[in-house]
């Protein structure tokens, strides 16, 4: 049998000429008898041997999969020319915010089609910075990311991570930024953690997990992290030992080092909710046990910065849509608390403080807004932005007297502003140009009702004057999930979708953080079938209402957007004229059982709950699958995704596969040599949004028109 399944992978991996859906061949998944038990149910898991990457039969399967979407894709008379549009689209500058670190700025810089943005810096931001770390020269593929950059106070020296393949996994180096040569510590297994520094640069905090089993470090799960100081010019092994739990397996800690030296804030977590525990000690006492301050896993208390002995803390205590308090160190019973800067009717999404000023984000129908107080929350002004879109960044400390942000929107590539905090004044620092006319397109926002009445924001985009019908295509994007917003950005992969006459739709739906705690836990755990309904009523929306119509509607979401696809086209395969879930969490009975999955149970619940197990099971992808007509299907993933683990989209993959009724094709694109999304290189993504458009411009039967 093993010998027949690497045969036909074989067989599969030499086929070179486009296939017709009808002549479609899916390769044979490897299969076992295996049935698991929940509460009293017995459930199979035929595809379970899939879980395995590195067995034979799986790599023989991945490859089979693979030849098979390139045959198909093939077939796909505009794939070159949307490649080679998608190309030309990409190659303009792009820059990240500018921050500045003991008298100097760092930012991102990216000459257009390079696989890793380049790190510069210098001591004027009117001058050309110095190439200070250019990741594209550690690899050949360009797979090998930037994933974390901390300068010194004195910005002499920054610590960096780096990433592999796209792994979670990170290593952390060090480098003089005066000589740009590395010293020679190097720090392993870290995940999730950044780098705080002590103020007189010796050295600095960060969180690591317990070193895997050979051999399970991109699947085993991922618990026990600890947080150490490293003492630079000593081995990793030497390192002091900051905070642990071995009591609580799944309790974390990110370590803040106050901007004037005072005190090390510890942010305990335990899974995805911003719920914290806080723990302080003042800094340079090393033999003080961290102290309980407030918080026991029931709020938000996001840390901002110090007054002295007053921490500001943005939080949903007593805010559903957040607010500023500060806690006095020495007094922190809930009596004594200030309130700084009140909740509104927007949602508060980030705080930062800059100079003598407290900059609030705020988001207002998925869209931001920015005001800025005084540290004792009397507002001074609101930041005028250029329109409709999303700004962020605004990083700084008390000297500051300036600060940069970014500003983008469906149709506007990220610009960089300086913003001085003296006048209020906003100007362009960087601004890209991009080989198209933004004024060709236009964005409104709608709203709409989900099946219970609840009232939900959609943007729509396409090129102006369009005259939509039965016979336009639209690609509905979606999240839903772990508070998380989605609000306008500029993609290149977009743009073309529109330059080919689409219309691109983005639902705001329940799960996310567009609109506080109470939209949020509406689409979680035995609630999460609204994120479902609601996507499901964008669709049925933009049909009633003349946008498209079913056989030209295509549906995207990647991650939890990925199990938001897989669960609506299970739930409504009629509706949609073809699904792109990608990178998905399909596999809703044993999600937590893989890397750092246990975490999501803030939002999902687990399958070891009886009532939980009922609602995961209702609308787990995987376990809904049924013989019938699903719609045209693209499933994408990566052989070294450790934080969605890939084997939920083989089995999704080959559950389809077997279950299919029709012709309609139902394929799977798996990047080797990449991860979740973070740190994919330029080469790779445009590969994959190339395929991803091919794809829907044969599954909707787009006219030939366009790139």
């Amino acid at each position: 049998m093993m010998l027949m399944l690497l045969l036909s992978g074989i067989a599969m991996a030499s086929i070179a000429v486009a296939v017709a859906p009808e002549d479609l061949r899916y390769p044979a998944a490897p299969r076992s008898a295996t049935v698991d038990e929940y509460h009293g149910e017995k459930v199979a898991d035929p595809y379970r041997p899939l879980e395995d990457l590195d067995a034979l039969a799986t790599r023989a399967w991945i490859e089979a999969q693979n030849a098979l979407t390139n045959a198909y894709l093939e077939g796909a008379p505009r794939r070159p020319a949307i490649r080679e549009r998608l190309t030309a689209l990409w190659n303009y500058e792009r820059y990240t915010t500018p921050f500045q670190e003991g008298g100097r700025y760092f930012y991102g810089y990216n000459s257009g089609l390079q696989n890793q943005n380049v790190v510069y810096t210098t001591e004027s931001i009117a001058e050309p910075g110095k190439v200070l770390i250019d990741p594209n020269a550690l690899s050949e593929d360009g797979t090998v990311a930037l994933a974390g950059l901390a300068p010194s106070k004195d910005g002499k020296r920054v610590a960096y991570a780096i990433a592999d393949a796209g792994s979670d996994w990170i290593t952390w180096k060090v480098r003089d930024v005066e000589t740009g040569t590395d010293l020679p510590d190097e720090i392993r297994w870290s995940k999730f953690s950044g780098a705080e520094w002590a103020p007189d640069g010796s050295g600095f905090f960060y969180g690591r997990f317990p070193e895997p089993r050979e051999g399970d470090d991109l699947k085993a799960a991922n618990y026990y992290q600890k947080v150490y100081y490293h003492r630079l010019g000593t081995p990793q092994s030497e390192d002091r030992l900051v905070w642990k739990d071995d009591q609580h397996k799944d309790w974390r800690a990110d370590a803040t080092v106050t901007d004037d030296g005072a005190y090390l804030i510890l942010t305990l977590g335990k899974g995805t909710d911003e719920k914290y525990r806080i723990l302080w000690r003042p800094l340079g006492d090393e033999a003080a046990e961290p102290r309980h301050l407030v918080g026991d896993f029931d709020y938000d208390y996001t840390f901002i910065d110090n007054e002295g002995p007053w921490l500001y803390f943005r939080t949903d205590r007593g805010a559903a849509r957040k607010r500023v308090i500060a806690i006095n160190v020495n007094h922190p019973e809930e009596t004594a608390w200030r309130e700084i800067i009140p909740e509104a009717a927007e949602t508060l999404e980030e705080v930062s403080r800059v100079g003598s000023k407290l900059i609030a984000t705020y988001l207002k129908d998925a869209y931001t807004q920015v005001k800025v107080f005084d540290l004792d929350g009397k507002l001074e002004r609101t930041v005028e932005l250029p329109g409709i879109g999303t700004a962020s960044g605004f990083r700084g400390d008390r000297k500051s007297t300036e600060t940069f942000y970014a500003f983008t929107s469906f149709t506007r590539p990220t610009t960089i502003y300086r913003y001085d905090l003296a006048t209020g004044e906003s100007t362009v620092f960087k601004a890209p140009q991009v080989g198209f006319d933004p004024e060709a397109f236009e964005t409104r926002q709608v709203f709409y009702h989900s099946k219970d009445g609840t009232r939900v924001p959609m943007f729509l985009v396409h090129k102006k004057g369009l005259k939509t019908g039965k016979e336009t295509p639209c690609l509905l994007y979606g999240y839903g999930g772990f508070n998380i917003p989605i609000t306008p950005s500029f993609s290149v992969a977009n743009l073309v979708w529109l330059e080919m006459g689409g219309v691109l739709a983005v639902a705001n739906l329940r799960g996310g953080g567009e609109y506080g705690k109470e939209w949020h836990y509406a689409g979680t755990k035995l609630r999460k079938q609204n994120v479902f309904d609601d996507f499901i009523a964008a669709a049925e929306w933009l049909i009633s209402n003349g946008v498209t119509s079913t056989p030209k509607l295509a549906i995207e979401g990647r991650s939890n957007g990925g199990l938001l696809v897989g669960a609506c086209m299970t739930q409504r395969p009629e509706l949609f004229g073809a699904a792109l879930p990608g990178v998905g969490v399909l596999d809703m009975l044993r999600f937590h059982k893989f890397t750092i999955g246990w975490a999501w149970i803030d939002d999902y619940g687990s399958s070891d709950d009886p009532e939980e197990y009922r609602a995961l099971r209702a609308y787990s992808p995987l376990h809904n699958v049924r013989p019938t007509c699903y719609p045209p299907t693209l499933i994408t993933t990566a052989d070294h995704d450790d934080r969605v683990y890939p084997a939920h989209s083989f089995k999704f993959a080959a559950a389809l596969q077997a279950a299919q009724r029709c012709d309609n094709p139902i394929l799977i694109r798996v990047e080797t040599r990449a991860g979740h999304g973070a740190g994919k290189p330029t080469a790779k993504i445009i590969e994959e949004a190339a395929d991803k458009l091919a794809f829907l411009t044969r599954a909707l039967e787009m006219e030939p028109a366009g790139p």
